[in-house]
């Protein structure tokens, strides 16, 4: 049968109740004070995947989350997971297998699927390149949702959405408390447990409780790697971007008014070094690798654009190929391009208005790369401007179709036990430190192993004037001293927060790996509470840590490449 767009939104009714929770499931405590074994201040895709392992073990897990969807960059950030060409097989931990697999399950039993793309075992929904699983955020949420349900209804999860810490109490090394306010009435709650679990985007806890950190580049003499900067520069950080979902409907005129600074962004130049290939809204960029000028293609009728790549193709997340005829109004790509990447400040440690200020330009940027697209942009023909492309608000969940939350790609990382760095997984510097042929190389191997992951180091322009920062490294451990404070004992980070360096976290930030260092994170607090040992206790002691290892092998987590 032929859906129309009408039945296609009949057929997935489903979803809208699957991306709120219902009054009962959303049981937050009503008194000002909620204890739990476990607490866990943000709900990030490291931030899930502490709370699934936490839960797993039977532990009480208080969640919050400053958004109203949990899943971070995957869901309120709306970016397709970037993963490594192993992944289908190998070199993730089995719950994230487990959760792309919920993600295809969830399209062949809600949506109007064909039946060739409802019997691919490995179903892309919108045939990006960039991803074997390019898909609508909504879904993920739903998925994080329905694995969630049977914690929520039993009491052993407590959520709190729109929330964000606010104040921590610190009894000596130990936190003792956080304070978290919503977002939508001002009340406070103090949440109290053993562990606390930072899965913010930015960091957020390090500095509430003054547990001792490190923002942005850091100089060669100090970390001894190969690409670093000579000086360090704590503001030197990563662009962020406000990413959107945008959809092609031929033969229609969705132009509407230009955005408010689309002079601005129009004519800007970045100040990069080396130089930017010219204007940031054009289809020319810098090539990551070698800098380079590098002509891009754009065409949202998906066909090849003379031997560049499609931009469209690269991030699209419904392809209308694998849809039955009329149940989707046409295909949509998710814009996280070099074009709207930002440069001009950072989010880290600056006044909440300057914040602010920030966001509100890159979201100025990403409308004027919009329009840009609909009214300027060259197309094959010699015309300019695709004025059937339209924003999609409903697959960003906001009035105006931006993501909730911006894309961040860099995060404060708290003074670890364990530092990893180029030296342990870049293919050149391992190169030179080992003296092999790259091609032989491994990454370091670290004896206390709690995760596996893959990526090359890929650092996007900088607030601080870098230009792209992009070369090989080694599939990799996560070592466990990552995820140890040198000082603060019961405070465990789940995401872009661990013991990285500004270099290698540009391998280290991708999904599954922070979906790593989430579940070991959930993990460890837990072994940590079921042993009355503390993590850096733990890690310490060889019977200790190797019973903890065992562990994690028998719940699904990868730990050496070997393994795999």
């Amino acid at each position: 049968m032929t859906l129309n767009r009408r039945s296609f939104l009949r057929a997935t009714s489903g979803i809208a109740g699957a991306l709120s929770f219902s009054p009962w499931l959303l049981a937050a405590a009503q008194n000002s004070d909620v204890g739990a074994d476990v607490v866990i201040i943000g709900g990030s895709l490291g931030g899930c995947a502490a709370a699934i392992a936490a839960l797993r073990r039977g532990k009480r897990v208080v969640m919050t989350e400053e958004t109203d969807w949990l899943g971070g960059q995957l869901t309120s950030q709306i970016v397709p997971p970037d993963e490594h060409g192993f992944i289908e097989t190998r070199g993730a931990n089995a719950s994230y297998r487990k959760f792309r697999n919920d993600v295809r399950d969830y399209y062949r039993q809600n949506y109007p699927l064909t039946d060739a793309a409802k019997a691919k075992p490995n179903l892309n929904p919108g045939n990006g390149s960039v991803s074997r699983l390019c898909h609508e955020p909504r879904v993920a949420v739903a998925v994080f949702n329905e694995t969630l349900a049977p914690y929520l209804q039993s009491g052993q999860l407590t959520l709190l959405l729109e929330h964000v810490p606010v104040q921590a109490d610190m009894d000596g090394d130990r936190v003792g408390s956080v304070t978290v306010r919503s977002l939508k009435s001002g009340d406070e709650k103090t949440l109290t447990a053993p562990y606390f679990i930072d899965a913010t985007e930015l960091g957020d806890l390090l500095p509430l409780t003054g547990t001792e950190y490190i923002t942005g580049a850091e100089a060669k003499s100090d970390t001894h790697e190969l690409h670093a900067a000579e000086v360090a520069n704590p503001a030197n950080q990563q662009a962020f971007t406000v990413c959107f979902p945008l959809q092609y409907v031929a033969g229609e005129n969705f132009v509407g008014d230009k955005p408010a600074d689309y002079d601005f962004w129009r004519d800007y130049v970045p100040a990069l070094t080396p130089p930017w290939s010219g204007k940031l809204l054009d289809l020319s960029y810098s090539s990551p690798r070698d800098l380079k000028p590098k002509k891009l293609g754009f065409d949202p009728t998906g066909a090849a654009t003379a031997g560049t790549l499609n931009l469209w193709n690269y991030r699209r997340i419904v392809d209308a190929n694998n849809f039955l005829p009329g149940s989707v109004p046409g295909s949509t790509t998710l814009v996280n391009w070099p074009q709207n990447d930002y440069v001009l400040g950072n989010l880290i440690d600056v006044s909440e208005a300057e914040k602010q200020k920030h966001i509100a330009q890159a979201k100025q940027l990403s409308l004027s790369l919009f329009y840009w697209l609909q009214t300027e942009c060259p197309r094959a023909d010699g015309g300019a401007g695709f004025p059937g492309l339209r924003l999609v608000p409903e697959m960003a969940g906001t009035t105006d179709g931006m993501a909730k939350y911006p894309y961040v790609r860099e995060s404060r990382r708290i003074l670890a036990e364990f530092t990893v760095t180029e030296l342990h997984v870049g293919a050149q510097q391992r190169a030179e430190i080992v003296g092999k042929a790259e091609k032989n190389m491994k990454a370091a191997p670290f004896a206390d192993s709690v995760g596996v992951g893959s990526y090359h180091i890929d650092l996007h322009p900088s607030s601080g004037g870098n230009n792209y920062i992009d070369f090989a490294s080694l599939p990799f451990q996560i070592p466990l001293g990552s995820l140890i404070p040198r000082r603060v004992e019961n405070l465990i980070p789940a995401c872009k927060n661990i013991g990285t360096t500004h270099l290698s976290n540009g391998c280290y930030r991708l999904h599954p790996v922070e979906w790593g260092i989430g579940e070991a994170a959930g993990c460890l607090a837990s072994y940590a509470l079921e042993t009355k040992a503390t993590p850096r206790a733990i890690r310490a002691s060889a019977d200790k840590l190797a019973d903890f290892q065992r562990g994690l092998v028998a719940e699904g987590v990868e730990i050496s490449w070997e393994q795999s």
